[in-house]
C-alpha cells in the first residue's frame, strides 16, 4: 500500500475555520486528520500540498519515518504553519493504520489504560458576574460536565485601572463558584492577556480563594525563565503549551520546572505520536497532560484515543459538537455523557468526515481580535 493523495478541507465555523486532511492510499483506503488553524490558514494548506509531493509513493504504516521525512526535511521546522501541517497529515496516518489492522488507534498506542475521557467546557457568555455565573450553570445543566473553564476579564478589560481589574475579576470568578457549587471544578484561562508577571502572579493571587483546578497561561511562553520565576511564586496550578511544538521545546519547560500541568495542541505539536512522546517526558516530572483542543470534532477523536492511552492524562478541553456547524462536519462524532467521552470501538480514529456538507461553510480570511490598552500595550481575546 503507498500513499497515492492528500487532500485539505478548510471550512469555516463561525468564528474561525477547521482544516481537515485526507489522505489517500493506492488501495482505496483513506484516513483523516485535523491540522492547527495557525494563521494563515491558507499557509499551512500550501505546506501540506509541498508535503504530499514528499510522501506521494510511500508505505503510510511507517509513521515514524514519514514524521522524521516531514520534520527533518523542513528547513525550519519549529513552527506553526510547519507543525500543524505535520500534525494534521500525521493523524491520518494513523487512521490508515488502525483501519488496514482493525482496531482502533489507542490499541496501537499501548491499548486502553482508561475506558472514558473526562472534559471540560469553555464557558465564555456574559460580560457581568452574574451573566457569566448563568452562562456557566446552563452549560453544566446541559452536558452534565463535571469542570469549567472561563475567561476572567470582562470586555474592556484593557482600558480598565489594575486595581479596578482585579476586582471585577474576582467578582466574576466568585459569581462563578457561588452559582457551580464547591465541588465542581473552575480552570481560569488567562490567554497570556498579562504582559508583566507581576501582575500576573497579582491575578493569581486574586483567584486563589477560589481554587482554581488551574490557571493557564499566565503570562506568554516565550521567557521560559520568566514563567519558572512566576510558577514559584504563584500558589495556584500553573498551565501552559498550546503555543509549544513537539518535544525539545516541552523538554525545556519541564526541566526548568516551569508548569503544573502542561496542555499540547494534537493538531499542532506533531500529532499523536509526538504527544505520546511529550506525556512520557512529562509523566517522569510527576506533570499530567490536559491537551488544548478549540478545534473540530476530528481533533477531539484524536484527542481521545491519546488520552485514553495515556498514564498521566488530566483532562482534556472540549467544545461540544450537538450545534451545526460543527455537528454537520462528520458522520458521527464522539459520543458525551455525562461529562465524559466514550472511546470509539470501531478501527482506526472512529470518525469520518461528512464532505458533502463542506460546502456550506466556504473559509473566511481572519484574524485573532485584539485591542490596545491605555498604556499602549496590545491586549488580546
Amino acid at each position: 500500500m503507498k500513499i497515492s493523495a492528500i487532500e485539505t478541507f478548510l471550512v469555516h465555523n463561525n468564528w474561525s475555520n477547521f482544516l481537515f486532511v485526507k489522505v489517500h492510499t493506492d488501495e482505496g483506503l483513506h484516513g483523516i486528520g485535523e491540522a492547527y488553524m495557525a494563521g494563515p490558514d491558507e499557509a499551512v494548506v500550501a505546506v501540506i500540498r509541498d508535503f504530499e509531493s514528499w510522501l506521494v509513493g510511500r508505505d503510510p504504516c511507517r509513521i515514524e519515518r514519514l514524521w522524521a521525512l516531514m520534520y527533518n526535511g523542513s528547513r525550519f521546522p519549529i513552527g506553526a504553519v510547519t507543525g500543524a501541517a505535520i500534525s494534521g497529515i500525521e493523524h491520518a496516518l494513523w487512521d490508515i493504520k488502525g483501519k488496514i489492522l482493525g482496531v482502533p488507534v489507542y490499541e496501537l498506542l499501548g491499548g486502553k489504560y482508561r475506558d472514558r475521557v473526562r472534559v471540560y467546557h469553555g464557558v465564555y457568555d456574559g460580560d457581568t458576574p452574574e451573566e457569566l455565573a448563568e452562562a456557566a450553570t446552563r452549560t453544566v445543566e446541559r452536558y452534565g460536565c463535571t469542570a469549567i473553564k472561563i475567561a476572567p476579564h470582562p470586555l474592556g478589560y484593557a482600558q480598565m485601572p489594575q486595581l479596578a481589574l482585579l476586582r471585577a475579576v474576582a467578582l466574576r470568578m466568585e459569581a462563578v463558584r457561588e452559582a457551580v457549587g464547591p465541588d465542581l471544578d473552575v480552570a481560569v484561562d488567562l490567554h497570556a492577556r498579562m504582559v508583566e508577571s507581576g501582575y500576573a502572579l497579582q491575578m493569581m493571587e486574586v483567584l486563589k480563594p477560589y481554587r482554581p483546578l488551574f490557571v493557564e497561561e499566565p503570562i506568554r511562553p516565550e521567557n521560559v525563565d520568566a514563567l519558572a520565576s512566576l510558577r514559584s511564586k504563584a500558589a495556584v496550578p500553573v498551565a501552559t503549551g498550546e503555543c509549544l511544538y513537539t518535544k525539545h521545546q516541552f523538554r525545556a519547560l519541564l526541566v526548568r520546572d516551569a508548569v503544573d500541568i502542561i496542555q499540547p495542541d494534537v493538531c499542532l505539536t506533531g500529532g499523536l505520536l509526538e504527544m505520546k512522546k511529550i506525556a512520557g517526558m512529562a509523566e517522569s516530572f510527576f506533570v499530567p497532560l490536559a491537551p488544548h483542543n478549540p478545534m473540530g470534532p476530528v481533533a477531539t477523536a484524536v484527542n481521545v484515543h491519546l488520552a485514553a492511552s495515556v498514564p498521566n492524562f488530566m483532562i482534556l478541553e472540549y467544545r461540544a459538537d450537538d450545534q451545526p456547524p460543527r455537528c454537520d462536519f462528520v458522520v458521527e462524532p464522539i459520543a458525551l455523557k455525562e461529562g465524559y467521552l466514550e472511546l470509539p470501538p470501531k478501527p482506526g480514529l472512529g470518525v469520518e468526515l461528512n464532505e458533502e456538507a463542506f460546502a456550506a461553510y466556504p473559509s473566511r480570511r481572519w484574524h485573532r481580535p485584539f485591542e490596545f490598552g491605555a498604556d499602549g500595550g496590545v491586549a488580546f481575546w
